[in-house]
Parts: structure tokens; C-alpha cells; sequence
């Protein structure tokens, strides 16, 4: 008999200390579509090993048992059929951290850093708290969807003073899930060009119908060779408090210089909650992903219809992964903060600004739809007679 799980009824989230809903700007009438984090409840098996947690009533510092390695390499092993090492595996306290601590020990300052954007906006913070600067390399928009300009990324890559490309797999928020040719093809030119890939695959099980999601290490032992992965269950299964993440290379000497960063970094330690939160989401939370993913693709086709019959000149991004859904609206000749200025001031919505993940986002939007279909339904009510007014 198939589990099911309630992703409808909505969740009061107001004066829990939650960023996403209780931040200074959210005032109490304002819709909150903006910070990426869900506003379902996780798995069941992971609230009650939290639960179990919390009975014994001690919250020392943590050893970080053989069972969470097992979880890691197995779930991946068995969802994606990327066999893991546990000896590859740097535990940290979350993915941005991770990729801090990455570039601490493998960049110098003055370094350029390749992105390709409109890109993950922690992405511009970390290569700058570590001394070195964004290099972008702008994604190319035709036809409702993203793909990659592969001469300007070979030139990016060239240059000698870049070694490191951040990649986005799947890509927020452009909302794609990478292909194997066009992973490869990645790979083909930063390997040429000696680049480390570091690649973010925290989005990694938010999968519509229809894709794939490829670890980038997975495709070959060459690819495996020159890359990092960071990845987390945070996203899947809204656990971001629990504060978890893996940084996973089979190269002992990054790992070395990584480990270094890490401590230098101050974020070598984890906290009970986030061992025993993985441990539950990579063992027993399967069922309720897929259920998940299935919801969030109901409320995108919710997203794509409202648009299509009521905004058809806002195009909406096909969405092949991530909950975050990307709003072309370029055709207004508005700048993405006047938009999104104009939606939380007339419509009571706060989304995100295209602006915030780099130059190549701006006219665009990003709307978090990973909530109770009734909240995006609401959303789209309050911000129809805004956008007409624009169009």
C-alpha cells in the first residue's frame, strides 16, 4: 500500500524565528515567496529521529558515527549509481560554508572564480569573502530555457588566472538539470584548461518528471578527477536549520587543504540534530521525496498555466528542477527591483530579484513555490492586476 503525505495544509510559520517568514521587511500581511526553504514539514522519519533525539535529553558535542557514512554512499549509490568512497567524505556545517572553505584552500587571492550565470547568489559572496572576484559566463536564454555558450565558456577558462569553476547542478535559478553531454562538455574544457569543478548539487534530488540529475563525479573516472561536490539533504527535506552538509572529493591533497580551511573556517564541527536528521532522510525518506517532487511539479504547472492564459507576455522558465520557478519579465522594461519592489509594496508578495544572482538575471524574477498549493494560488491572485498594470 503507497504512503501518502499531506502537502496541503499550511503550516504556520509566523513568530518561530523562521528568516524566510518572520525577517524585519515581512511584515504580517506580506506573502513570503522569496528565501528557499519549504514550508512543508520534512519527511515524517526525520521529525521522529529528531524526536528520539531530543528524549535523551543530552546535546554534547557529536561524533560522527560509521551509519552516516553508510547514508551518504548508499544513497547515492542506490538513487544515482555514483559509487563513493568514505574517505572522501568532509563533513561541515553547510554548503556554503563548504564552498567557502574550498575556495580558502584552493584559490589566492586575486584569483577569478567562473560562474555561470544568472547563478546561486552566495556564489558572488564566497569568491569575495575569499579575496577573488567573479568571473561570469552568461547562460545563454532562448525558448522558455537555458543552455550554454560553450566558445565563451572555453575562453573563461582559459585565462590563466582562473582555476576554479563554480558549477550549479541543478541550476539555480535557471532551473536546469544538466545533461551528461553537456556535464561532459564542461568537464572536457575545464580539464584542458586545468579548472577545478566545484559543483553544488544541493538541489540534486528536486527532480521533475521527464530529467535526470547526473552527479557531475559519476560520469567518468576523469571528470571524478578534477571535481569537488557539495551537496546537503537540506533542500529535499527542508532541514536548512539542521546545519549539514558533505564536501566529497577522491583527491587526498584537496581534501588536505580543504580540511585546513574547515578548521580555519571554524566550521568543523556539526550539531547532533544534523547527523541524526541525514541519517533518517537518506535511509527512509525516499517515499516521501517522491511524493515531494510530485506536489511541487503540480503547483509549477499551476505556475505555467496562470501565466500562460493570463500573462503570456511574461514567459515562465521550464522548470526541469530546484521549487524555484524563474519569471522572464523583460517585456515590461522594468528592472527586476522595480518589480519586485512593486510586488511586495501593491501585491503584498515578496519574491526574489533577477538581479540578485548576477547581471545576466536582471528582468527576471524567482518565485518560491514549495508550499500548499492554496499559498501559490493566493500568491498569483495578488500579484495578477500588479503585473497587467506593467504589460
Amino acid at each position: 500500500m503507497a504512503m501518502t503525505f499531506d502537502f496541503d495544509t499550511a503550516v504556520n510559520r509566523r513568530n518561530t524565528n523562521s528568516y524566510k517568514w518572520d525577517s524585519s521587511e515581512i511584515e504580517s500581511d506580506v506573502l513570503p515567496m522569496w528565501v528557499a526553504d519549504m514550508d512543508f514539514k520534512t519527511a515524517p522519519c526525520v521529525i521522529d529521529a529528531l524526536r528520539a533525539r531530543v528524549e535523551h535529553g543530552i546535546f554534547g558535542y557529536v561524533t560522527v558515527p560509521g551509519a552516516y557514512y553508510d547514508a551518504v554512499t548508499g544513497w547515492f549509490k542506490r538513487r544515482h549509481g555514483w559509487n563513493i568512497d568514505r574517505d572522501w567524505i568532509q563533513y561541515t556545517s553547510g554548503v556554503v560554508p563548504a564552498i567557502s572553505a574550498i575556495l580558502k584552500g584552493l584559490t589566492r587571492p586575486g584569483d577569478k572564480v567562473l560562474v555561470m550565470t544568472p547563478v546561486y547568489n552566495c556564489f558572488f559572496s564566497s569568491i569575495r569573502n575569499n579575496g577573488c572576484t567573479a568571473l561570469e559566463c552568461p547562460l545563454v536564454y532562448e525558448n522558455n530555457t537555458y543552455h550554454i555558450d560553450y566558445g565563451m565558456l572555453e575562453q573563461c577558462a582559459s585565462r590563466p588566472d582562473v582555476n576554479i569553476m563554480l558549477l550549479c547542478n541543478p541550476h539555480n535559478p535557471a532551473c536546469r538539470v544538466w545533461t551528461v553531454e553537456e556535464l561532459t562538455r564542461i568537464g572536457e574544457i575545464c580539464r584542458d584548461n586545468n579548472v577545478i569543478v566545484v559543483s553544488d548539487e544541493i538541489h540534486c534530488e528536486l527532480v521533475m518528471d521527464g530529467y535526470r540529475y547526473t552527479p557531475f563525479a559519476s560520469i567518468s573516472p576523469q571528470m571524478q578527477d578534477i571535481c569537488i561536490t557539495c551537496n546537503s539533504p537540506s533542500k529535499a527535506f527542508n532541514t536548512a536549520g539542521l546545519q549539514i552538509a558533505n564536501i566529497i572529493t577522491n583527491n587526498p591533497e584537496w581534501r588536505s587543504r580543504i580540511d585546513r580551511a574547515i578548521n580555519d573556517n571554524e566550521v568543523c564541527d556539526v550539531n547532533p540534530f544534523g547527523v541524526e536528521g541525514l541519517i533518517a532522510a537518506y535511509t527512509q525518506g525516499e517515499p516521501w521525496l517522491k511524493a515531494l517532487c510530485s506536489y511541487i511539479q503540480g503547483n509549477y504547472q499551476e505556475v505555467k498555466t496562470f501565466f500562460e492564459q493570463n500573462l503570456s507576455q511574461l514567459p515562465v522558465t521550464t522548470l526541469e528542477g530546484t521549487y524555484l520557478v524563474w519569471i522572464d519579465c523583460r517585456s515590461t522594461g522594468m528592472t527586476s527591483d522595480e518589480i519586485t519592489h512593486l510586488l511586495h509594496d501593491k501585491a503584498r508578495v515578496l519574491v526574489n530579484s533577477g538581479t540578485m544572482y548576477g547581471d545576466a538575471g536582471q528582468g527576471f524574477i524567482r518565485l518560491n513555490i514549495a508550499c500548499p498549493r492554496s499559498r501559490v494560488t493566493q500568491a498569483l491572485s495578488r500579484m495578477l492586476p500588479v503585473l497587467r498594470t506593467l504589460i
